[in-house]
């Protein structure tokens, strides 16, 4: 594991960060642990990648992908240091990390996949997690409620040589939920803290959590 306090000087090749996840919806955590690993990694660029099929939260009700697509490219439209990439959108069945990384990566190209320590703590569960840590290494949120050994000992030892391919990235305190946010709308309540005047104009606009989700 790699605490990662500042920059990287000298010259390299192109450094670049893959932040996926539902983003239902996006919100100003998001924006910060983005901020924070291209700060903390010299990034030359973060690609948000929304889900299309998120199949780990099957159980769940999920805003359609296109909706959300929508939204994060509303997130960050005037970031010039971020994009949006619709492959996990338009690709047709479930969405797999390692899948995405290996159509996105070209040669040359060095790849970190952020993430909070929460999505961490499930890497185990995913589709070979071993092929992430193959295509890119992580970069991982340390909040104040983080687990004090990131990688957590459990994870350790689900992937073996974890800790040598991930970097901290410290984030500031930042209490922000999307089933906070969502439950807001569906009560008319203000978001101005916790979402962006772009996203709210485009929720809506669009109409959406109007009703409660159960």
């Amino acid at each position: 594991m790699t605490e990662v306090p500042g920059g990287v000087e000298g010259s390299r090749a192109p450094r670049v960060g893959m932040y996926g996840g539902t983003f239902d919806p996006p919100h100003r955590a998001h924006l910060a642990l983005a901020e924070a690993a291209r700060r903390s990694l010299d990034l030359d660029r973060v690609v948000f990648v929304p889900a299309g099929d998120p199949w780990r939260k099957r159980d769940q009700q999920v805003t359609p992908a296109l909706l959300r697509l929508e939204l994060v490219r509303a997130l960050v439209a005037d970031l010039a240091w971020a994009e949006v990439s619709a492959h996990e959108v338009d690709h047709d069945g479930p969405s797999y990390t390692h899948e995405t990384l290996e159509a996105l990566i070209r040669p040359g190209e060095q790849w970190w996949f952020i993430l909070g320590a929460d999505a961490l703590a499930d890497m185990p569960h995913w589709r070979d997690p071993q092929r992430i840590l193959a295509l890119s290494r992580l970069a991982v949120a340390r909040r104040p409620d983080s687990p004090d050994e990131l990688p957590p000992p459990e994870v350790q030892a689900a992937l073996p040589g974890i800790e040598e391919r991930l970097d901290v990235v410290k984030m500031p305190p930042m209490d922000i939920s999307a089933t906070e946010i969502r439950r807001r709308i569906a009560s008319d309540e203000s978001t101005e803290d916790l979402v962006p005047p772009a996203v709210r104009q485009v929720i809506d606009d669009l109409g959406l959590y109007r009703e409660p989700r159960e």
